[in-house]
């Protein structure tokens, strides 16, 4: 072997870091090619914040992770919430009010052993001491003999070896595991994976905080080696439709031994997704959920590991968890039907059944472009898929007679629709404010003028979500015609304020962590297309004309009905061209520019709280400089 190829393997094993000098070359160059001197200044002054405030071990990890930026490489051994040293040290001498013994459950099953080894090691070596490590071994009997030797090469009194003498399977394995656990706090950790050294800490400093009976974490997926990152699994807040979706939770997930006496332990029936249906159960009964936004867990792609693919490592696993969320809903009273998506391999469908067929009434705005309009009815009459809808346009300071005798042709040709009219200027909230006074549909759809629809059954899908007890809101997938992603749901924050998820991305594109071919807890959703009960819109008084005219008065909206605990919904299966501003043109000059920065200044002081604190349906590792889920 070469001496560039012992380095290079010396680099893939972790054992030294060097740069060589090709590296260093590129490096320059990409120094050269990415900065100024302005971002030069800013970096130096981050650099030396940094120094200040952390030291130089955080600072070298700081300065890593941004050349690994420049290089166009994912790094995660410098930044990826890995503790300092000298937070770990602090750490151990930490003392909460509440402190509880914390078991941390394994199966085990003809482990090797450096992933055996690494796995054990990463709990015994946790900053937070009060912790059992539960091994339940269902290895054959050779193996049996291994892992026992293992187990005691450790010399720790807080692992306890459960010699199982046969293999009843996943679930039954860990329930004798959970056994054996005498914590009041449980975790699981599989035998193949290792936690960050400050994991059981941000567990109990949560629940210190919080009050929380079921905590979850992100996560981060790495190869066989755990050396080079594979993705990262930056996760929401609670989210529960979301969850039906895709197991997005996974791991670490902690809870209260008395939460899991609630729920009851793992069931067999569910084998290849029996942490899904446990998740799902836990969920429902927690008084409290808590999501630490930091990586505590380390998971292990490898051949015979679901972190490489479910879809050849465990088939069966994906019908299993299409049957834990049927389980769900039928504990839980929802009619419905749940499907695997074969294009998303691992998320699932759900399909709400409509419930006595309401009436919904469809409120679009329109000035001229008939055209526009035009297109968007002619989609509604072919896509709608549900019969039950009126259509209410709201005539607002046309110029041209061609769209009034547009209006007198449509009423004619379908008895669904008919015309009002607004006399004042343009105010959107206003206009549609003045519309459900004519609504005689339980549900309304927001729609603007300039859409067209592009999926089948578009109303039922809105409906099914809308009429659940729980929902306020609920939204679709807008395209703009180049087939890129206009709208999925809202993120507040985004440049300031808010911003649309995913903006551009392919419409084929599943996103991240399959947010945008499965249904989404967002806090808002654009009212160019925005179902809700008329009830609701009506109780929290509709649009703010007053304050939000033109911009920010659907997230305003949106957001006043999370405070009144609602979810707001994002569904990628009812889907729409937007052309987008057609109509109204941009707010970038002028009085429009005048109005748009007054709305914006009262957003932003009516939502300082959440702009500070950050959206709970995005993540903080993400950027809110721009909607692509870049990472900061």
């Amino acid at each position: 072997m070469s001496k560039l190829e012992n380095q290079k393997a010396e680099i893939d094993n972790g054992e030294v870091m060097r740069v060589h000098s090709a590296e260093k070359d590129n490096i320059a160059k990409a120094l050269l090619r990415n900065l100024n001197f302005k971002k030069l200044t800013t970096l130096l002054k981050r650099g030396a914040n940094c120094y200040k405030t952390n030291g130089a071990e955080a600072l070298w990890r700081e300065v890593m992770f941004r050349v690994n930026l420049m290089l166009h490489r994912e790094s995660w051994e410098h930044r990826a919430d890995i503790p300092l040293r000298k937070d770990l040290a602090k750490q151990r001498n930490t003392k909460f009010v509440v402190m509880p013994l914390i078991s941390i459950v394994v199966p085990v099953y003809n482990t090797p052993s450096n992933f055996l080894k690494d796995c054990i090691k990463s709990c015994t070596g946790q900053s937070y001491n009060n912790l059992e490590l539960v091994l339940a071994d269902a290895s054959d009997d050779k193996n049996q003999k291994r892992v026992k030797k293992i187990v005691d090469s450790f010399k720790d009194k807080r692992i306890v070896y459960v010699k199982l003498n046969e293999n009843k399977g996943i679930s039954e394995n860990t329930n004798i595991g959970l056994q054996h656990a005498t914590g009041r706090w449980i975790t699981l950790l599989d035998h193949d994976d290792k936690l960050q050294k400050n994991a059981m800490f941000e567990i109990c400093k949560t629940i210190n905080e919080s009050n929380a009976d079921f905590i979850y974490s992100d996560e981060i997926v790495l190869n066989h080696n755990m050396k080079k990152l594979v993705m990262f699994h930056f996760k929401p807040d609670f989210s529960p439709d979301t969850l039906r979706g895709c197991n997005y939770i996974t791991h670490l997930s902690a809870f209260s031994k008395n939460l899991l006496d609630k729920v009851g332990h793992f069931n067999p029936e569910f084998d290849g997704a029996q942490d899904f249906d446990l998740i799902l159960r836990l969920t429902e009964k927690a008084q409290k959920i808590a999501h630490i936004p930091k990586v505590l867990y380390f998971w292990r792609g490898h051949a015979n590991s679901t972190a490489s693919g479910i879809s050849t490592t465990k088939p069966y696993a994906i019908q299993a968890g299409v049957n834990a969320v049927k389980a769900q809903l039928n504990r839980l009273c929802l009619e419905g039907n749940v499907t695997a998506q074969a294009d998303h391999s691992g998320s699932v469908r759900v399909k709400y059944a409509i419930v006595d067929e309401p009436l919904i009434s469809i409120i679009i705005p329109n000035k001229d472009h008939i055209e526009d309009l035009d297109r968007v009815l002619t989609s509604l009459k072919e896509k709608a898929g549900y019969d039950k809808y009126e259509i209410i346009i709201v005539e607002n300071n046309s110029t041209l007679q061609t769209t009034l005798d547009y209006y007198k042709i449509i009423k004619k040709e379908n008895k669904k629709i008919k015309v009002i009219k607004y006399t004042g200027g343009f105010n959107f909230s206003a206009i549609n404010n003045y519309a459900v006074k004519y609504a005689k549909g339980k549900y309304l759809l927001l729609l603007n003028n300039d859409m067209e629809i592009l999926s089948k059954d578009f109303l039922p899908e809105l409906l099914s979500y809308a009429q659940r007890s729980d929902v306020g809101a609920v939204g679709a997938k807008l395209l703009y015609p180049d087939d890129t992603i206009q709208h999925a749901g809202v993120i507040v924050g985004i440049g300031g304020t808010a911003g649309h998820s995913h903006k551009s991305h392919p419409a084929k594109s599943g996103g991240d962590m399959y947010r945008l071919a499965t249904t989404q807890n967002y806090l808002a959703v654009t009212g160019a297309c925005l179902m809700v009960k008329t009830e609701l819109y009506e109780k929290l008084g509709g649009l703010d004309e007053t304050r939000f005219a033109v911009a920010f008065n659907d997230v305003d909206f949106c957001l006043r009905l999370h405070k009144q605990g609602y979810l707001n919904v994002f569904t990628p299966f009812a889907t729409a061209y937007h052309y987008e501003s057609k109509s109204r043109g941009y707010d970038d000059t002028g009085a429009n520019q005048i109005r748009y920065n007054k709305e914006r200044e009262f957003f932003t002081t009516e939502y300082a709280d959440i702009l500070k604190n950050g959206d709970m349906y995005y993540n903080p590792h993400f950027t809110y400089l721009y909607e692509n889920y870049g990472y900061k």
